[in-house]
């Protein structure tokens, strides 16, 4: 099964301040915020004498960058620019074998300053660089038609060049019966985006994945079974994560409850929606029922915010992959 996904790709930025950190540069703890070159600049600045970790990312790339360390063939569209970081996200898709379907464009490669506090919640600040460019014509129209399944997420709509994009792969899906899988991404997307959001959900989507702020978001109801039921209706699997509460899957209008699973002790939340989503796809893709694929989700997500960072390691990828192999 091949899995494509269209997403930002970033160069991840991780490093460690305070909740007081926080508060003096106006951000909203747990959220994405878009900045320009001026506030990059000024993040950078704030940041200079702090130890900064770099990593190539991007909330779609993360996942399918996992799903092909897991074994499933994977194909990733998306921009960056003609420099040096984008030297390195090639380089990272080539490594790990990730079909590479990057263009690149007149702007720099993006990037995403995440800011790790205290009690591990992650406040991501990106720079979306070259991945604003990234249009309708840069899209692979025959690796579009031979995916099983299309991945993209909520952020893609910020830019009117990447809703162009992503709006010609879902006709392709449409008209080739291709499955759709969505992921809300941000409440804050969901907030500017809603009513498309839930527009996108029932035309187009077989998947789709929320947090339960998200959902709250999108239902305007504090309950995260309530609202997975709620976009039950709208799509054949609807997946509302509740934090260590679990998760709640829809399938068919039935509800599922998927208990949390691995770390009770996270060292970095950034990156658990998208291996959630990851190991959910994996599941779907090995033929598994979709309780499964939400106990796979579950596990991945409790494996990946027991690390710094949005990626499994080679060798833990490994381990995991082995271990999906013979417990599932």
């Amino acid at each position: 099964m091949n899995i494509y996904g269209i997403g930002n790709t970033l160069i991840d930025m991780l490093c460690y301040i305070t909740e007081k950190d926080l508060i003096t540069q106006g951000l909203h703890k747990g959220t994405m915020c878009l900045i320009d070159k001026a506030r990059h600049k000024e993040l950078l600045e704030f940041l200079k004498d702090k130890e900064i970790t770099l990593s190539a990312g991007g909330s779609a790339p993360n996942t399918m960058i996992t799903l092909r360390q897991l074994g499933i063939q994977t194909t990733l569209g998306g921009g960056v620019g003609d420099d040096e970081l984008g030297r390195v996200y090639h380089e990272k898709l080539k490594k790990i074998g990730v079909i590479d379907e990057l263009t690149e464009q007149v702007e720099p490669t993006g990037t995403s300053i995440i800011l790790l506090t205290e009690d591990r919640e992650r406040t991501m600040n990106t720079y979306l660089g070259a991945n604003r460019c990234y249009d309708d014509i840069n899209v692979n129209i025959e690796s579009a038609k031979k995916a099983d399944i299309f991945y993209f997420t909520g952020y893609m709509w910020d830019t009117e060049p990447q809703k162009r994009a992503i709006k010609k792969v879902l006709e392709i899906c449409k008209a080739n019966n291709i499955k759709v899988a969505f992921d809300l991404a941000d409440p804050f997307a969901v907030g500017r985006y809603r009513q498309t959001f839930l527009e996108l959900i029932k035309e187009y989507c077989d998947i789709v994945f929320a947090n339960s702020e998200e959902a709250r978001y999108l239902f305007d109801n504090y309950e995260a079974k309530e609202c997975c039921k709620s976009m039950g209706k709208l799509c054949d699997i609807a997946i509302v994560k509740n934090g260590i509460k679990g998760s709640f899957i829809s399938h068919n209008n039935n509800i599922i409850s998927i208990p949390v699973s691995g770390s009770s002790n996270p060292v970095d939340t950034t990156g658990a929606g998208d291996t959630y989503a990851a190991g959910f796809l994996y599941g779907i893709a090995k033929g598994y029922d979709v309780r499964s694929a939400g106990n796979i989700a579950s596990y991945l997500a409790g494996e990946i915010i027991s690390i710094l960072g949005a990626q499994f390691p080679m060798e833990k990828s490994l381990e995991i992959k082995a271990y999906l192999e013979n417990n599932f």
